[in-house]
C-alpha cells in the first residue's frame, strides 16, 4: 500500500516522508545500484612531502589492505545515562517511539520535587524505584524528604547565604533552611583512603616531568605506558568566524612502542589522549586550599589503602608511590568534568569553619537536600574551584578532597587518516605520523567567561604554541611540544567493520567527519575495488566550519555532500538521509554494503537514525516496529554502524 502523506512532513505517528528526488523514489521497493554516481577513480601517486610542508595530505609507506583491529579494547570509563536509557528501553520498561527531528526545547511538565509528588511515582513502599534505578542522577531522588520548621523555634531565620558570586552562580533553593534545621540521612563522614607521608631522608627520588608528561603509574593499559608524542605540525582547520574552532594535529609516533601480536594504529581507529588540569585551575584549586608553595612541587610519598587511583585501569589495591601533589592535582584528579558528589559536599561540610556554609553543605548531603543536590548535578555545568570558591570558610586537607574526586581519564580522538600510509622525510628517514582533529568544547563558566573542557582545552594550548611557532618563521619541531598518547581503540565499531571494498555511505557532523577522510584515502589505495563512496557532511556554515575540504584526495563534488544548518537552505544530515533514500536503501540490502554514523549522539546521531527508519517505512512498506525491528538487525550485521558521543 503506497505512502499517501505529503513527502518530508511528520506523519501523525512520528513518521517524516521521505521526498521525491533523483535519488530518493520513496515507493520504489526494489533496491537498485545507483548508476549515475560515477566511481572513485585511483590518483596519481602523490610524492613524498618536504620538510617544512604544511600540507597533512598522506603519503605512501608500507600499509596493509585490511585493517586489523585485534587490539584490546578499552574499558568503559564511567557508566552513560545514554547507554541506561537503551538498557531500559530494550528491556520493555520504557516505550521510545520514532519522532521527527525538531528544535530541543525545554519540557514544560515540571518535575516531581516533593516528597508527596515522588512517593505517587515510587509507591508508598518505594516499591517501583528499580524503574529508576538505572536512570537516577545519582543517589537517589527517592530519598527526598521534606524540611520542616522546628516547632518550639518561634522566630524562623532563614540561613545566610555565602555573599559571593560563585555561591550565586549556584542557584540553590533553600526553602526554609536555618541553622536550627534538623537534617536527616545525612551522608556520612568518607573515610579516609589515601594520605601523604614526608619523603624519609635517602629515599630516591626522581625528575618530575609534571609539565610535559603524566608519572608512570598513570598507565591506560598495564604493563604499556604512555608515549609521549611529538607535534610535528598543528593547524587550525575553521575559520576565525566560526562557532567552534577545530584544529589538525600531525603527532609523530615513529618510536611508539610494540606491543604483542599484530596491534597497530588502524584506519578509522583512535587515540586516547591523556590530558592535564591547566596550571591556571591547578593553582587555584591549590590556592583555594591555601597549600603553601613550597610544597605543591615537594616529593611526597602517597599511600591509599585500595582501588585502582591515581592510575587509569590498573588493579584494585593499595599503592605506596612516590610522587608531588602538583602531578596529582595534574594528571590525576578531574576538577571539571564530572558532577559533584554527596561526598565532596559531605567532606567540604565537615571542613567549614563558618556556620552557614557548614549548615548548606550538610543539607546537600543530607534526605532534606536532595531536590537542590538533583538540581546541581543536572544543571549548569559546576567545577571544584567554582564550588570553593561557593564556600570559601572550607579548606579540607589535599588528601581529603581528592579522595572524593574522580580519575582524571583519557580523551579519545578519531584518526582522520589512513595510519599506514602517512610519512614524513627528515633526512635520516621516514618519521610515521599519525593525523587527527580536535574540536574545542566550551561553556559558560560563573566568572562570565569560557570554559574549555579538558582535552580540547589542552589540545588547542599546544596547537596555539605550533602555529605562533610557524606564524613568527620557527620550526615548531624545535619548541618539543608533546602530547602524552596511547594507542586506544583500535577495535572500535569504525575500525572493525570498515572493509576494503563495497559501496558505502558515510555520515558524519562537525569533528565526526574526521575519521571518514581516513576510509577514503584507504579506498584510493586499493586496486580492484569497486570503490563506491558516498560522503554527506554536517557543518554549520561552509564558509567557516567546512573541515578538511579539497583535503580528500578526491573530486569531492563526485562523492560528497554538504549540508549546511546555519547556512544554505538550514537542513541537517539527516535530510540528507531522506533526500538519498535510494541509495540508504540500496546500502541497507547490498550484501557489502555499509553505512557509517561520527558525531554527537544526541541530536545528529538520533536523527539520522530516525531518518533512516523513515527510509526503511517508506521503501520497505513497512510499519514504524517492523522499521525500527530491520534496523536492529542491521545493526547486528554490521551494516549499520554508529560512533556516537
Amino acid at each position: 500500500m503506497a505512502h499517501t502523506h505529503p513527502p518530508g512532513q511528520p506523519h501523525p505517528e512520528g513518521h517524516i516522508c521521505c521526498p521525491e528526488t533523483t535519488t530518493s523514489h520513496p515507493n520504489d521497493p526494489i533496491p537498485a545500484e545507483p548508476i549515475d554516481i560515477p566511481h572513485i577513480k585511483l590518483p596519481p601517486i602523490i610524492t613524498e612531502r618536504p620538510i617544512d610542508s604544511l600540507n597533512s595530505s598522506a603519503t605512501s609507506l608500507n600499509y596493509a589492505s585490511s585493517s586489523n583491529p585485534q587490539s584490546p579494547t578499552t574499558p568503559a570509563t564511567e557508566p552513560q545515562v545514554d547507554n541506561d536509557l537503551e538498557e531500559l528501553k530494550d528491556e520493555g520498561l520504557i516505550a521510545i517511539a520514532p519522532a521527527p527531528p525538531e528544535e530541543r526545547r525545554w519540557s514544560d511538565q515540571p518535575i516531581p520535587s516533593a516528597p508527596d509528588e515522588v512517593k505517587k511515582i515510587l509507591g508508598e513502599g518505594g516499591e517501583n524505584r528499580n524503574l529508576i534505578d538505572k536512570v537516577c542522577c545519582g543517589e537517589g531522588c527517592c530519598k527526598l524528604e521534606a524540611l520542616e520548621l522546628d516547632p518550639q523555634s518561634k522566630d524562623h531565620v532563614p540561613v545566610v547565604v555565602p555573599d559571593n558570586d560563585a555561591f550565586r552562580s549556584l542557584k540553590l533553593k533553600l526553602g526554609p533552611l536555618s541553622l536550627d534545621s534538623k537534617l536527616s540521612r545525612t551522608l556520612e563522614l568518607p573515610d579516609e583512603v589515601m594520605s601523604f607521608v614526608r619523603l624519609a631522608n635517602g629515599t630516591s627520588s626522581f625528575d618530575s616531568t609534571v609539565q610535559k608528561h603524566p608519572p608512570r603509574f598513570v598507565t591506560p593499559h598495564p604493563p604499556f605506558e604512555v608515549f609521549s608524542a611529538r607535534v610535528h605540525h598543528a593547524r587550525e582547520l575553521t575559520k576565525p568566524s566560526a562557532e567552534k574552532r577545530t584544529y589538525h594535529f600531525d603527532l609523530d609516533v615513529t618510536d611508539y612502542p610494540e606491543e604483542s601480536g599484530t596491534v597497530d594504529f588502524v584506519v578509522g581507529g583512535a587515540i586516547g589522549v591523556c590530558a592535564p588540569n591547566s596550571d591556571e585551575v591547578v593553582n587555584e584549586v591549590f590556592d583555594l586550599l591555601g597549600v603553601p608553595r613550597f610544597v605543591r612541587d615537594k616529593q611526597i610519598i602517597l599511600k591509599t589503602l585500595g582501588g585502582r587511583w591515581p592510575t587509569i585501569w590498573g588493579d584494585d589495591m593499595p599503592r605506596e608511590l612516590t610522587t608531588t601533589r602538583r602531578e596529582l592535582l595534574t594528571w590525576c584528579s578531574d576538577l571539571q568534568s564530572y558532577p559533584p558528589s554527596k561526598h565532596l559536599f559531605r567532606v567540604l561540610a565537615e571542613y567549614a569553619h563558618a556556620p552557614n556554609e557548614k549548615k548548606i553543605l550538610l543539607y546537600l548531603a543530607s534526605a532534606q537536600g536532595q531536590a537542590a543536590f538533583c538540581d546541581l548535578r543536572t544543571g549548569p555545568h559546576l567545577t571544584i574551584t567554582q564550588i570553593l570558591n561557593a564556600f570559601p570558610s572550607s579548606h579540607p586537607p589535599l588528601n581529603r578532597l581528592i579522595s572524593v574526586l574522580s580519575t582524571l581519564m583519557p580523551r579519545f580522538y578519531s584518526l582522520s587518516q589512513d595510519p599506514m600510509i602517512s610519512c614524513q622525510r627528515d633526512g635520516s628517514g621516514c618519521r610515521r605520523l599519525i593525523e587527527m582533529a580536535v574540536t574545542v568544547h566550551e561553556t559558560p563558566n560563573w566568572r562570565g567567561g569560557p570554559r574549555k573542557g579538558v582535552g580540547s582545552g589542552f589540545m588547542e594550548r599546544v596547537a596555539q604554541k605550533a602555529m605562533a611557532a610557524t606564524d613568527n618563521g620557527v620550526n615548531p619541531l624545535t619548541l618539543d611540544l608533546r602530547v602524552p598518547m596511547f594507542r586506544g581503540l583500535m577495535a572500535n565499531p569504525l575500525a572493525r567493520e570498515f572493509c576494503m571494498d563495497g559501496p558505502m555511505m558515510l555520515i558524519g557532523s562537525g569533528v565526526g567527519i574526521a575519521p571518514f577522510r581516513g576510509f577514503v584515502h584507504r579506498r584510493l589505495r586499493s586496486n580492484n575495488v569497486t570503490n563506491k563512496v558516498w560522503v554527506v557532511q554536517g557543518i554549520r556554515d561552509s564558509l567557516l566550519d567546512e573541515i578538511y575540504s579539497g583535503d580528500w584526495g578526491v573530486q569531492e563534488d563526485k562523492i560528497k555532500t554538504i549540508v549546511q544548518s546555519r547556512g544554505g537552505q538550514h537542513e541537517y544530515v539527516q535530510d540528507a538521509v531522506r533526500h538519498q533514500a535510494d541509495i540508504v536503501w540500496f546500502l541497507l540490502n547490498a550484501l557489502d554494503g555499509r553505512i557509517f554514523v561520527c558525531g554527537s549522539a544526541k541530536g545528529m546521531g538520533e536523527g539520522v537514525e530516525r531518518a533512516v527508519v523513515d527510509v526503511v517505512i517508506d521503501k520497505g512498506n513497512l510499519n514504524g516496529e517492523e522499521a525500527w525491528s530491520f534496523l536492529e538487525g542491521k545493526k547486528k550485521e554490521g551494516v549499520y554502524v554508529a560512533e556516537t558521543w
